[in-house]
């Protein structure tokens, strides 16, 4: 594989289907403007409805708007509804939005606003839409998780919603793990069918919207470095487009930045933490998950 994978090695992906949650700006938008580049039929889902048809004007290519609210699991169940009614099969489902390091904040169905987003949205989501990509060979699902995911990441299966006590760096960490946790779960529930794989992905440290709440104390060192640091949102977009468009692909890789640290540079498969690869967290995650959206997968 390329040691220097650009969106020039997106193949052809003429006649294929991506939904892109968060896809109106930063990753999500550099997401779905090179897979639309590429000829796929791209659907940004997005909360701000307003905010995607300006970001789909800005697409060329067949680009549509759904709206979709992941912090709400009437808003997931009713864009995955509106899916079904218009498109018969989903080739590639890119897990993408995200909010971090937000204040204590709940969801409208009282989940902590970062595990309730970044992990039960997502669950929910591609739980409801995972039959229109089981029939389509060469189908993925993508979800994108951060190297928060080792910054004090646990599953508090006592404390899920963070009532006893919250951290808004704890919580990130531990939707970020959610999401890999997910991801090696569901790709073991996949293995047995041919077709459909499920595949993470980090963006190293790119520069985006999604660090606006940042505490105030790494605020001013973390503005200061960023020039250093960072990558634009194109660069941190090809661990994902990697994930979803390479042909060497295998369900259940991870990939990031292939930079010093993961910070920066060229994607390519990267490890995750041992926690992420606990089995027996993996299951239980799931069966909770389950439990909170009541969504209940087809495999």
């Amino acid at each position: 594989m390329s040691d220097n994978w650009t969106e020039q090695n997106i193949p052809d992906q003429s006649g294929r289907v991506a939904v892109v949650t968060g896809a109106n700006t930063g990753l999500g938008f550099a997401t779905a403007r090179a897979l639309a580049g590429r000829g796929a039929r791209v659907v940004l889902a997005v909360r701000d409805v307003a905010k995607g048809r300006r970001a789909a004007d800005r697409i060329a290519g067949d680009v549509t708007v759904q709206e979709l609210d992941l912090s709400s699991l009437d808003s997931v169940r009713a864009a995955a509804a509106t899916l079904h009614a218009t498109h018969p099969r989903i080739d590639l489902l890119i897990n993408n939005a995200g909010v971090m390091y937000t204040p204590r904040l709940s969801t409208r169905d009282g989940f902590e606003m970062q595990f309730g987003t970044n992990h039960l949205g997502h669950f929910a989501f591609t739980g409801l839409l995972l039959d229109l990509l089981l029939p389509v060979p060469g189908s993925r699902v993508v979800t994108v998780s951060s190297t928060g995911h080792r910054i004090r990441a646990a599953i508090h299966f006592d404390d899920l919603q963070w009532e006893q006590s919250y951290s808004r760096v704890g919580a990130y960490g531990q939707s970020k793990l959610a999401n890999l946790l997910f991801t090696y779960e569901l790709q073991r529930r996949l293995a047995a069918r041919a077709g459909t794989v499920a595949v993470a992905a980090h963006p190293g440290l790119s520069d985006t919207e999604l660090a606006r709440n940042t505490p105030a104390a790494l605020r001013l060192p973390v503005t200061w470095l960023a020039p250093v640091l960072t990558q634009p949102a194109s660069m941190g977009a090809l661990p994902t487009l990697r994930a979803a468009t390479d042909p060497a692909v295998r369900g259940g890789q991870y990939y990031g930045p292939g930079g010093r640290g993961e910070l920066r540079g060229h994607p390519r498969p990267v490890t995750s933490s041992p926690a992420s690869h606990d089995e027996a967290v993996q299951r239980r995650l799931w069966s909770v998950s389950e439990n909170l959206t009541g969504v209940t997968f087809p495999v």
